[in-house]
This record gives C-alpha cells, structure tokens and sequence, in this order.
C-alpha cells in the first residue's frame, strides 16, 4: 500500500495500481477518524491511498479562495477525486453535517468512476444520500466492517 497524504504531490503514486480517495467526514472535533481505520485495515493490499486528512490543519484558516493553503486543499481533494482516483469511498459520519462531502458524492456520481458509500443510520440526509446513489448505481451500506470488505473486493477485482 501507497499512501499519500493532503498536501503531498499527486503525481508520486504507483499508476499500475488501483487507487482509492477516502472522501467524507473530516469535521474536525466531530467526526471519528475513520480514515485511518480503513488505512490500517487496507494496509496489506497493493494499491494507492489517498487521504485528505492533513496532520496538521488549522480551523482558524480562512476558508476562502483567497487563502493559498485552503485552496490548495480544495483543489487536491478535487484532482484526486475526480482525476486520480479508480475508487472512490465516502463514508458519513451521523454525527455530522459534512455538506462538502455531500457536494463531492454529487460530483462524483457524474463520473465513470467506482463509488462505495457507507451512510449510516442516523446521519441527517441519510435519505437524500441513499436515493441518489440509488438512481446512479453506487452502492449503499450502513455497517462500517461490510464497508470495509466491499472495498476490498473491489480493489481485489480485475
């Protein structure tokens, strides 16, 4: 396993693997770090990670596009996303909003791109979520550890 962390360089992963875009819940303070349990439990597979979780993020930065390191974020998130990635993994933590994910897995679904979401019960537009993957084809799951083995079942896939 590969993994690049936001802000290193896009272009420094193994092209010949698959590679996998850990969107969803960041909030930081609110939501739980799932990213790093699916780093660890993904860990033993040949394939690229990459995770926007950044180690050292502020939440005094101004969010605006003006300020260079929070666009810089945004657009690492959006080139991973929408041009590095094969698999792209959402995962909504009900004990947040995380509407900039909901704008990812919108924009997201207009791709050709694989997508494996896990929206469980609880979080607060869990129906808009399901009603949406349902019209594109993207699979639902509500159960963290059926999560985890469909990605890698997907990354497994040839």
């Amino acid at each position: 396993m590969h993994l690049t962390t936001s802000p290193e360089n896009l272009n420094d992963i193994n092209k010949s693997n698959k590679t996998l875009f850990l969107a969803g819940s960041i909030e930081m303070d609110a939501a739980i770090d799932w990213q790093t349990e699916i780093i660890s439990r993904l860990g033993d597979l040949p394939i690229n990670i990459l995770n926007p979780r950044r180690r050292e993020w502020d939440k005094s930065w101004v969010q605006e596009s003006s300020n260079v390191v929070f666009k810089g974020q945004v657009e690492w998130e959006l080139e991973g996303i929408l041009e590095v990635s094969d698999i792209i993994c959402f995962y909504f933590d009900p004990a947040t909003q995380s509407p900039i994910t909901l704008l990812e897995l919108g924009l997201s679904l207009a791709t050709n791109k694989e997508i494996i979401v896990c929206c469980p019960r609880g979080y607060w537009r869990k129906g808009n979520v399901d009603i949406t993957c349902s019209k594109y084809g993207a699979q639902v799951l509500e159960d963290c550890e059926m999560f985890v083995n469909v990605i890698r079942e997907r990354v497994l896939e040839n």
